[in-house]
């Protein structure tokens, strides 16, 4: 049967009104007047017009009988319940120790200890040992531990001796990925006032100094045939000692396994193939394909730290010329980019330091056998190589990874001072005029030799320390100076203070001060290093 419609509209000033006028076939008087939903249609099932959509309920009301209650009375007082609805949270009291050991509840509040515990309070002395009898004579442990708040205590409690299991938060969705089980440990450790990585290796007062009793550790470790390389990073975090530095950085750079059996067979096999690469390729320094290359290394060495004695010897020059080339002509895709000869000298410095007694930036090297200079060649060369592998993007064509570090800090910057940023935007500095040199060279021109090789320990320690936690050096590196920016008046005043920044006089301690902050800033903003497109 075919439905028809006849509708009829009509317009007024006010808008369009519409009336309809229809017309219902049998089939559609059908849906009125059998008891069926039409297709699509929604009943509201409540009495007011603008109620719920709901189903009705299909549970009826129980109703409880005298009988009922009596039954629920007399399993209500035979039934002790474990907790206590006491609403008294300010009263202090203790516990034998011996009934509580290795439980954590003697600082717990009685209302939310078990009742037989409140009980053996209560009774005195006297009832105490038949408490811990009941329990079978140990210290007493409750049959709910997973329930004790872990905020109640009058201190925080020492999770790492307590039996007391607390269950974690159920995760919460929110769009940012959760904290990783190293960040969460930073942040305790900033909370309580500390820095740096858990647990620091010095604790303990035997009458050393800070120095010495760092030494000490790191001997007790090479101790082992095998040290533990997650226990390294800890204690170098803190700086390392001069005579442990070099085998530490070549075991941190991934050069030298930790095993020492194989130590020597390696560092054997991979001098040697250094050698081979310098006989194979050195030797196309003058072609036209390379000739351009050779060059630009030739003129920037003379410039490498020019105030340093050792660095103006000519073997140490020829020997950087050598490094440097044979790392460009290996790594095409990067290249040579002026500054990279500015990232030679501390692992030089270091590794030379083994054969030098004394100041090494004076050393004379023509002391030294051509075996020794061979050597410390070679393993400057790896560990570079293992250092700007992990600083790819920095070198590739126009440096975006460079760019992005420098975007970063403006943004890290005006989240921690935007006084300081509003003053440079006033006075057109902008942050790649100053701190592309700072991203470039990992500050190697803005402070000495010495306290370089300080903050390359912490860097070598920290995961990514050369490429994200560097940022957050460079940041608090910046708000250090912010009270002299803030008062110098114009463009030329500012630059000429970021290019020349006084630290000629910076010590170990202003460094351990440095990269502390630094910690704290990457606990508090864990993101701020943004990604270079196609990079993980």
């Amino acid at each position: 049967i075919s439905l028809l419609y006849t509708i009829k509209f009509e317009h007024v000033s006010s808008g369009r009104a519409f009336t309809t006028q229809s017309r219902m076939t049998e089939k559609s008087m059908f849906w009125k007047t059998v008891d069926v939903k039409q297709p699509g249609s929604i009943k509201r099932v409540d009495s007011t017009e603008e109620g719920p959509m709901l189903k009705k309920p299909s549970w009826k009301q129980r109703n409880i009988s005298s009988e009922d209650e009596e039954k629920f009375a007399e399993f209500n007082s035979k039934t002790d319940d474990a907790w206590l609805d006491d609403s008294n949270t300010d009263l202090e009291f203790s516990i034998d120790p011996r009934e509580t050991a290795g439980t954590g509840l003697s600082k717990l509040h009685p209302s939310l200890l078990p009742r037989d515990l409140q009980r053996s309070k209560s009774r005195g002395e006297g009832s105490r040992g038949e408490g811990s009898s009941q329990h079978g004579g140990g210290g007493v442990r409750s049959s709910r531990p997973h329930l004790l708040p872990r905020s109640l205590s009058s201190e925080p409690p020492n999770y790492a001796t307590s039996d007391i299991y607390i269950p974690p938060r159920a995760p919460v969705s929110t769009g940012v990925s959760p904290p990783t089980t190293s960040t969460m440990e930073a942040v305790q450790e900033v909370r309580h006032g500390t820095v740096g990585p858990p647990h620091s290796p010095l604790d303990g007062d035997d009458g050393l100094s800070k120095e010495d009793k760092r030494a000490k550790k790191f001997e007790t470790i090479f101790q082992s045939e095998c040290p533990d390389l997650e226990n390294i990073r800890k204690m170098s975090w803190f700086g390392c000692p001069a005579p442990h530095r070099p085998i530490v950085w070549q075991m941190l750079s991934g050069y030298l396994p930790p095993n020492e059996a194989r130590r020597a067979d390696t560092l054997s096999r991979k001098r040697s193939e250094y050698w081979r690469f310098v006989a194979q390729y050195f030797k196309t320094r003058n072609d036209a394909d390379f000739s351009s290359l050779y060059h630009q290394i030739h003129i920037d060495i003379p410039r490498t730290n020019p105030a340093i004695p050792l660095f103006q010897q000519q073997k140490v020059q020829e020997a950087f010329e050598r490094i440097l080339y044979i790392w460009a002509y290996r790594n095409p895709g990067s290249g040579y980019v002026q500054g990279i000869n500015d990232l030679v000298t501390p692992f030089y410095v270091v590794f030379l330091g083994q054969y030098v007694e004394g100041n090494v930036e004076r050393a004379d090297i023509s002391q030294l056998t051509d075996e020794t200079l061979a050597n410390t060649e070679a393993d400057t060369y790896w560990c570079l190589t293992k250092l700007l592998d992990n600083l790819h993007d920095n070198y590739t064509f126009a440096q975006p990874g460079i760019q992005m570090k420098v975007h970063d800090l403006k943004r890290l910057v005006n989240r921690m001072d935007s006084d300081l940023d509003s003053h440079l935007e006033r006075n057109v500095v902008e942050y790649l005029q100053f701190s592309f040199r700072w991203m470039n060279n990992l500050l190697m021109r803005e402070m000495p030799l010495r306290c370089i090789i300080r903050l390359w320990d912490t860097y070598m320690s920290e995961p990514n320390g050369f490429s994200h936690f560097h940022l957050y050096v460079c940041a608090k590196f910046m708000t250090k100076w912010t009270k002299v920016i803030k008062s110098l008046p114009d463009f030329q005043a500012i630059m000429l203070f970021l290019q020349s920044l006084p630290t000629s006089k910076w010590t170990d301690d202003d460094i351990g001060e440095l990269v502390s902050e630094a910690f704290q800033l990457k606990c508090l903003f864990p993101k701020a290093v943004t990604a270079v497109a196609g990079t993980t």
